[in-house]
């Protein structure tokens, strides 16, 4: 459980984090089967993926890792946040910088795509939202057995059991549709994480769906935790924040406003001016990241 409180307002990233840092970690490629969406469950069709990896300074085979897997949006790919070995992206800097300064704590970071059988897939919206609500057969059953069978996580196995058995150590992200993912997954796999990292991007207006969704996992209150972020000149903070709202008036309780684990499960912060593109997207996130395990 994360013991730290998040702050009253959210954190601007320090423009030096932006810099290359004297400890940097190192991006990996790692390749893994999938099958096709649409008919997943018949594994007619084979599809070769990839998902980019953060492994933070000092990466120790010997050592258990935290594992965040950050989602992107529409119109992009597993390269969109962290970039590629070859071309690593600023943002791969801020999660190096605020490790250095103890302001995170180390963890793997793992952005892969809904992406089906073309790159172009997250461009079509309707296509995304059908992607977005399949791509849970591809995380439980394929990316996150080839991540923490590869690298050292907290799962002893990367069996049903063993993933489930780790659940405190792995968390879901993302920003606009790849919110919409992270939606999702708290939908089908709360058995699979502790905690979900939602902004600028809604499922619902309706809180008792989103609380039978826990009901249905046998989960309470205090077995997950939601950090949700978005910005007051963002074209989806309406619509998000009326789900935030909406979860927060279901009667029993299930979602309990709090800045920290101990007390509550739903927290949200908004930017005022914030509005929907890739800067705010990493603000979220480093907030987010630098509370996670803390």
């Amino acid at each position: 459980m994360t013991q730290a409180k998040f702050p009253n307002k959210l954190t601007q990233i320090p423009q030096d984090y932006y810099n290359q840092s004297t400890q940097p970690g190192s991006l990996v490629e790692l390749k893994y089967d999938t099958c096709e969406a649409m008919s997943y469950k018949s594994h007619q069709q084979i599809l070769h993926k990839r998902a980019i990896v953060y492994l933070p300074y000092g990466y120790n085979q010997g050592k258990n890792y935290n594992v965040v897997y950050l989602m992107h949006g529409g119109w992009s790919n597993e390269t969109t946040y962290l970039g590629t070995p070859k071309s690593p992206s600023e943002f791969k800097n801020v999660l190096d910088n605020a490790i250095l300064n103890k302001q995170m704590q180390p963890m793997i970071v793992v952005c892969p795509t809904y992406n089906n059988t073309s790159q172009e897939d997250s461009s079509d919206y309707s296509l995304a939202i059908q992607l977005t609500n399949l791509y849970h057969q591809e995380l439980i059953n394929d990316l996150i057995p080839a991540v923490e069978s590869t690298y050292s996580t907290y799962a002893k196995s990367t069996d049903e059991e063993g993933i489930k058995s780790s659940r405190n150590h792995r968390a879901f992200a993302g920003f606009s549709m790849g919110s919409v993912a992270t939606w999702r997954t708290f939908q089908y796999c709360l058995d699979d994480f502790r905690y979900f990292l939602p902004s600028s991007g809604n499922l619902t207006s309706n809180g008792e769906a989103m609380a039978k969704i826990v009901k249905d996992q046998d989960y309470s209150w205090s077995d997950f935790f939601i950090f949700a972020a978005s910005g007051t000149d963002d074209f989806a903070y309406s619509a998000f924040k009326q789900q935030i709202e909406a979860m927060l008036n279901v009667k029993d309780h299930t979602f309990r406003y709090a800045n920290n684990e101990q007390e509550g499960n739903l927290y949200y912060l908004w930017q005022k001016g914030g509005i929907h593109n890739g800067e705010y997207a990493i603000e979220y996130f480093y907030n987010g990241f630098c509370w996670l395990w803390q």
